[in-house]
């Protein structure tokens, strides 16, 4: 059977091809939102926070999943679904949007088996990279840790720190080299998610404003 890893690779950690066979769509989809201006002014923002309102809800479901939190302790309190829902009312985003937007949250179909653990790693992966968005809406927009930006707050014990940690969990979990698959196309799947997010909520409000 052939699988999407380069068997010279074959003892590479989940870790490393995750972030490896990610990068292309990750890069792809930064560029994306950074053109789409996300900090101009509190409406782009909005439209931003409205995407990652429909990411978190697809995946808040994960991270209460009994097998989940074994296989990650602590996993449950990483949830940032009511942070975010919690920003979007701050920044005055109608309920009827909200509503809309966890709808489509729900919609999406995760594929089972070990593809979970790649949809959670491209989550737990954008926290990380939360820290400049962070600045950017504090120095820009005047948010905050408790305004409008609570879903882009660092972990109490620091972003790395919370990020090794969970880097390590996932290369403890010992998956083969068709679990590690599995992982990765959830990984890509979880992108492209947020890719057509971005197309239909910030894009598609840009549109529809010009």
């Amino acid at each position: 059977m052939t699988t999407l890893a380069d068997p010279a690779q074959a003892d590479r950690t989940l870790s490393a091809r995750l972030k490896q066979e990610t990068h292309a769509i990750h890069d792809a989809l930064d560029s994306r939102i950074s053109a789409l201006s996300p900090f101009l002014d509190r409406a782009h923002y909005a439209r931003f926070l409205r995407v990652q309102l429909r990411f978190q809800t697809a995946t808040a479901p994960l991270y209460e999943r009994d097998d989940l939190q074994q296989r990650f302790p602590g996993l449950l309190e990483r949830s940032r679904v009511d942070l975010i829902e919690a920003d979007c009312r701050d920044l005055g985003i109608a309920e009827a949007d909200i509503e809309a937007d966890r709808a489509a949250g729900r919609a999406v179909a995760i594929e089972d088996g070990d593809a979970v653990i790649g949809w959670l790693y491209t989550n737990e992966g954008s926290n990380l990279g939360a820290a400049f968005l962070f600045k950017r809406a504090r120095k820009e927009l005047d948010l905050s840790a408790d305004f409008g930006a609570r879903h882009l707050a660092g972990h109490p014990d620091g972003r790395g720190l919370h990020w090794k940690r969970f880097k390590a969990q996932l290369d403890e979990l010992g998956l083969n080299d068709a679990q590690q698959d599995q992982a990765v196309r959830g990984a890509r799947a979880a992108f492209a998610f947020v890719r057509e997010s971005v197309e239909a909520v910030m894009a598609g409000g840009l549109a529809c404003e010009w």
